[in-house]
């Protein structure tokens, strides 16, 4: 795998000698703080696509309303190739639906691949009587007024998952949001919320340790992190899928040459073993997607994402 992805490399530098884009180092924003996993993410896909490019990527956090603070600046930088966005697609598929934003999650942006997906991880606290999905439809059902789920906080990819899994399932669970994933991982770990729809990154140490119990991830494809926890789907909720993904877009009507030599250097990317693994680690699944598939990932969580907004009535203020 490492002789062609150098061979691929050779043969883009050699191909890339007569043209002109990049001539300097071109800005990454992230719509967070560093330490996140969008800083996790980003770093070791720089590292691959810099030496495609023959140019360096410096990363710019641009924190702020969940990821909107970048997506409306990015918007609004110039398209020339030099301003870039690893983003997340709440800001896309979710937050239209929440508030008034300043872009068109199609029109406002040149889309150039989706880079990794990570879904939901469903866990319990050990001392409640879930191990299954079943059981928790089943119980919750019975006990209407009983029983709890926590996420991040409202309106977040967590909660998106919840409220999804309730409207597919029928399940009763009261949502309890928190000001972040830290603060919920402990009252999960505590016993003061019996269940979590969270991130898997995070997750790791906890189900390790014993902690908490995974029950299922929301995924389609079982996730590197978990890869002994079942999908939704696989218990029974054919093609259920809850993700929050990553991927890299410019400012609308960035030139064909960039485009052309942006795209191209991620595809590569995507052949880079080291990456895969690294990208996998985090808690996010690599899966590097052309433009156009990308673009109908977009659409395709608008659409269903605007449904459970409207369906569970959630609001943000």
């Amino acid at each position: 795998m490492r002789s062609i992805v150098l061979a691929c490399l050779v043969a883009f530098i050699g191909g890339a000698a007569a043209q002109t884009y990049p001539s300097k180092p071109i800005r990454v924003f992230v719509g967070y703080t560093p330490g996140g996993s969008a800083d996790a993410g980003i770093r070791p896909l720089a590292r691959v696509l810099e030496p495609l490019l023959g140019q360096p990527l410096v990363i710019e956090y641009r924190p702020g309303n969940a990821g909107g603070v970048a997506m409306e600046a990015i918007a609004r930088a110039p398209a020339d190739g030099y301003t870039l966005y690893y983003f997340d697609s709440g800001p896309l598929t979710i937050a239209p639906h929440l508030n008034k934003v300043g872009y068109d999650p199609i029109g406002s942006f040149t889309h150039l691949g989706h880079v990794c997906g990570s879904g939901s991880l469903l866990a319990v606290h050990p001392s409640t009587p879930f191990r299954t999905v079943a059981d928790v439809i089943d119980i919750s059902k019975r006990e209407p007024t009983k029983w709890s789920y926590g996420t991040s906080g409202v309106g977040g990819p967590h909660h998106l998952s919840g409220e999804f899994f309730k409207s597919v399932t029928g399940a009763q669970l009261l949502h309890v949001p928190y000001k972040g994933g830290g603060p919920a991982m402990t009252d999960l770990m505590g016993g003061q919320v019996p269940m979590l729809f969270s991130s898997l990154g995070p997750s790791v140490g906890a189900v390790k340790s014993g902690k908490i119990r995974p029950i299922a991830v929301t995924s389609l494809k079982r996730s590197a992190a978990f890869p002994d926890v079942p999908t939704m789907d696989e218990v029974g909720l054919r093609g259920f899928e809850s993700t929050a993904w990553y991927g890299l877009l410019g400012p609308a009507g960035l030139p064909a040459e960039a485009v052309s030599r942006l795209t191209r250097a991620m595809q590569i990317a995507g052949q880079d073993k080291a990456l895969i693994e690294q990208l996998n680690a985090t808690g996010c699944d690599a899966e590097i997607l052309a433009p156009a598939q990308t673009v109908q990932k977009i659409k395709a969580d608008f659409a269903k994402w605007g449904t459970v907004v409207k369906d569970a009535n959630i609001k943000v203020d």
